[in-house]
């Protein structure tokens, strides 16, 4: 990738407060791109953009929450109002909720997942479209590869992920004719903020406990937009990072064993290094 690939582009990023968006931004900016930066947290948002601003680049910011339709298409309108153009949707808002399905006490918390990292895809990509097929532009999609091999516990965020690949795959078929490439992300664990939002089945963020399961050699966050970034100006159909060639190959060929080594081996060694991070015995 150019040094420059992105310079001049006008490029929405969303969940850009933290995390991977917030570094997608920053790497964006230091290309001198025009970055129209979304989320819910206002005041990370302005610091994201003064961060944006020093390393060259311009910065827009709009509150956003994606899960709401009406947020959405406010975003796009502020964007073209303001640069005029948009070349690239990178939609990287996302969170989870983990419990075994059975013990959520209601539905709430599903469809709050499916709303924020589908819907809110969805609805980003709806109002962005006329803009991105004038400019032959590019969509991004942050998925997981828990949208490619599903893990326990996980089941409304698996579903949203799944859901996004389904809703992507087609989109690209339906704008080969109009130049716009559709590039979905599949990272392993990154080191962000993301697993101490993660909500347990009663909406309580984990906190600290979510970031006990990183280790030293968890992907950073920067590490893993510089991927995307990359894969973008490349225009990509689809990256998988870390296990997820293997996961994908033993999805296809022996279903079975995958569930097994993701039961025994996975989570048996989750546990082990959040009990080690958090200085917790076996006992």
């Amino acid at each position: 990738m150019k040094k420059d690939s992105f310079r001049d582009q006008v490029v929405i990023v969303t969940g850009a407060s933290a995390g991977i968006g917030r570094a997608l931004a920053l790497q964006l900016a230091a290309q001198e791109a025009r970055v129209a930066l979304a989320a819910r947290r206002v005041e990370r948002l302005e610091q994201v953009a003064t961060e944006c601003r020093k390393l060259g680049g311009e910065a827009l910011v709009v509150p956003t929450d994606v899960s709401d339709e009406v947020q959405c298409k406010v975003l796009v309108e502020k964007t073209i109002a303001v640069f005029r153009r948009l070349d690239i949707l990178i939609n990287n808002a996302g969170l989870a909720a983990s419990a075994l399905f059975e013990d959520y006490p209601d539905l709430k918390l599903f469809h709050h997942t499916m709303g924020v990292n589908f819907y809110g895809a969805v609805y980003c990509t709806y109002y962005a479209l006329p803009h991105l097929i004038q400019s032959h532009g590019r969509i991004v999609a942050i998925s997981s590869l828990g949208g490619k091999a599903a893990l326990p516990y996980n089941t409304p965020y698996n579903a949203s992920k799944y859901a996004m690949h389904g809703f992507y795959d087609s989109l690209r078929m339906e704008l080969k004719q109009h130049g716009v490439s559709v590039t979905l992300v599949c990272p392993w664990w990154v080191a962000s903020e993301f697993h101490e939002a993660q909500l347990d089945k009663n909406g309580v963020p984990r906190g600290e406990r979510g970031r006990a399961y990183y280790t030293k050699r968890t992907m950073t966050s920067d590490r893993c937009a510089a991927i995307t970034l990359r894969a973008a100006a490349r225009r990509r159909r689809e990256v998988l990072i870390g296990p997820g060639h293997l996961a994908v190959w033993l999805k296809l060929l022996t279903p079975d064993f995958l569930d097994w080594l993701v039961i025994k081996v996975f989570l048996a060694g989750a546990v082990r290094q959040a009990r080690k991070n958090l200085g917790i015995s076996k006992n």
